[in-house]
């Protein structure tokens, strides 16, 4: 079955039979923006063999066709007259689906529609996904995801994952029996105390691991009922959930301390009796002082990242940077809005980066600056932990940011500390007269938590910033005629390929080296055109390309470097990876029917 266009010519007649609306926006299914990686050609229909049959299947997320159940599957199946006497191919049912998305006016409620498709026909949920997935993955992911968890108890419609709480402590491992699927090869747990920038939402969290997870599989490949989101609740002090009413967790303050550690222990070991050592398990949206020693403590026992502190993608924005600017990124001095998980974990990548092109690891440090809640982080001052003194200055205090932009004098600026226009008019100002090409990352999420837009940047240093952001910005057009398409430096970048590659190989740990890799990856996709742009990132278009590429790359790394589980090694490693990525098309469930010959078939009588 060939893959046809979901243009206006191949459905007008359909378009004009449904009342399609003008505006509706049809994917063109290009083969970059097609379903599937690498080329164009539509895979075949596959026959898979099942054993549920009747009403069942029909409710069945994973094996729902809906009307694409042909009439042959309808009868064998037993689901003959519980679907409409109508017949629609995958790409009609996509139009379907796109002609009632566009009657939604909010974003939220557009997260609903697509969350709701998911719950129902999987495959079709994913092949809408692929289909746009520039368009789609506002809707999924960062920002919208962020309002979906601040309304999670209104949007909740169907179970989607797994609730552990603090009471069940001591029969995890039974929790864990409670998920229909036994071969789960990737889990995204949080605890919901830091959700994006919006702090402590709870049980609400759910939403961040869900949405992940979803990018695994549209962005990756990797098989949907291999991935499981779970949610630790351990409670909440947020007083706004704890006072509603409505809320759906547990409505006591957080437990903290020796019982925390021994569920986040219970857990980590009941995960990897059951589904093995090799299951990989990332730990997203932890607060600070949970986030840092979590990972220091598991990182050299279980298959496991937090990609909020290893955060390779900011790393590959600066890469990019480089290609514009001409230099090395030893000729560069950073200030961070921000010292928490991301900002650490973006400094030490630096760092390591830095150390490969030759620079002692002290005068690296050196390059690094931060600036937190209390100002510039300097030596001795007080209560700073084990990360913050890392970055300690010999410097007298400062307390605000323009200060420290002022006497520092950066080339780059990134922010991580979710305080919407921490980037001022006069900090974006200095830094272009500082710098010829100031580098400016406003990375914070959602977008309301932005250290600024990509028009204030550009506008302010006269179209010489080079910018990105965490949420994505619209192209911005100057006075002067110049027009940027600002980069998204979006972890989604980061951690498909990342998760498929790790899956593909069996890597029992995954360390910096590997998102150092990843950056550098990221950065070799941009090409020339991009950049001039002003993109840092590959357009999001492209994203399941380069996650492809993200994963053959770690292949053939951990290969090299004894890192690898599964052997032999295969020789071939892109069509080894290739091969072990899901495919949002329809599997057929005709039973295989053929007849023996007449005379083998009679039948005996006496």
């Amino acid at each position: 079955m060939m893959l046809l266009p979901l243009s206006s010519r191949s459905f007008g007649p359909l378009l004009r039979a449904v009342g399609a609306v003008p505006q509706l926006q049809l994917p063109s299914f290009p083969p970059e923006r097609g379903c599937h990686f690498g080329g164009s050609s539509h895979r075949p229909t596959k026959a898979a063999t099942i054993k549920k049959r009747g009403y069942d299947i029909t409710r069945n997320p994973h094996l729902n066709k809906g009307m694409a159940f042909t009439l042959e599957e309808r009868l064998q199946l037993g689901i003959h007259g519980l679907l409409p006497p109508c017949f629609l191919s995958q790409d009609v049912q996509v139009l379907r689906v796109l002609k009632s998305y566009e009657t939604k006016s909010s974003d939220l409620d557009k997260y609903i529609i697509l969350m709701t498709l998911q719950d129902r026909n999987e495959k079709l949920f994913y092949r809408v996904l692929t289909s746009d997935i520039e368009r789609f993955m506002p809707i999924v992911y960062t920002p919208t995801v962020g309002l979906a968890c601040q309304q999670y108890g209104l949007a909740f419609r169907r179970p989607r994952g797994l609730f552990i709480t603090i009471h069940d402590k001591g029969h995890v491992a039974a929790m864990l029996d409670s998920w229909p699927e036994e071969n789960i090869k990737a889990i995204v747990v949080t605890d919901g105390e830091r959700i994006l920038g919006l702090g402590d939402l709870g049980s609400y969290g759910m939403g961040i691991p869900v949405g992940k997870l979803a990018l695994y599989t549209a962005c990756g490949g990797v098989h949907p009922q291999q991935c499981l989101p779970v949610l630790l609740d351990v409670g909440t002090d947020n007083e706004a959930l704890l006072n509603d009413p409505l809320y759906i967790g547990l409505k006591h303050k957080r437990v903290r301390g020796k019982q925390y550690d021994d569920l986040i222990d219970e857990f980590m070991q009941a995960v990897s009796s059951k589904y093995g050592m090799n299951c990989l398990i990332q730990f997203e949206d932890f607060a600070n002082a949970n986030a840092f020693r979590l990972l220091n403590k598991y990182r050299n026992r279980y298959c496991m990242f937090n990609d909020d502190i290893q955060a390779s993608v900011a790393v590959a924005g600066l890469f990019a940077a480089l290609r514009i600017i001409k230099n090395k990124l030893s000729d560069h001095k950073f200030v961070f809005q921000g010292a928490g998980e991301a900002a650490m974990g973006i400094a030490h990548l630096i760092v390591m980066a830095l150390e490969k092109e030759g620079i002692p690891r002290e005068e690296a440090v050196r390059k690094i600056w931060m600036v937190d809640s209390k100002g510039l982080i300097v030596k001795g001052r007080s209560h700073l932990n084990h990360e913050k003194e890392m970055f300690a200055h010999d410097h007298p205090p400062v307390k605000t940011l323009a200060e420290v932009v002022q006497r520092v004098k950066p080339t780059a600026l990134i922010g991580v500390a979710a305080i919407a226009g921490a980037f001022t008019d006069q900090v974006l100002k200095d830094m272009a007269t500082f710098n010829e090409r100031p580098i400016v990352f406003a990375l914070s999420n959602p977008t309301s938590k932005s250290e600024c837009t990509a028009e204030q940047c550009y506008r302010l240093t006269e179209g010489r910033g080079i910018f990105a952001s965490g949420s994505p910005f619209p192209k911005v057009t100057l006075p002067s005629g110049q027009t940027f398409f600002p980069g998204q430096g979006n972890n989604a970048y980061v951690f498909p390929g990342v998760a498929l590659g790790v899956i593909a190989c069996g890597v029992r740990h995954i360390s910096d080296d590997i998102f150092l890799l990843t950056a550098q990856s990221i950065a070799e996709e941009v090409t020339e055109e991009n950049l001039a742009e002003g993109r840092l990132y590959p357009p999001l278009s492209t994203i399941r390309d380069v996650s492809f590429k993200i994963a053959v790359k770690i292949v053939d790394y951990a290969y090299k470097h004894n890192l690898a589980s599964w052997y032999p090694e295969p020789e071939d490693k892109e069509a080894f990876v290739r091969s072990l990525i899901y495919s949002p098309d329809y599997d057929s469930f005709a039973i295989d029917h053929y007849r023996w010959p007449q005379e083998a078939m009679q039948t005996q009588n006496i």
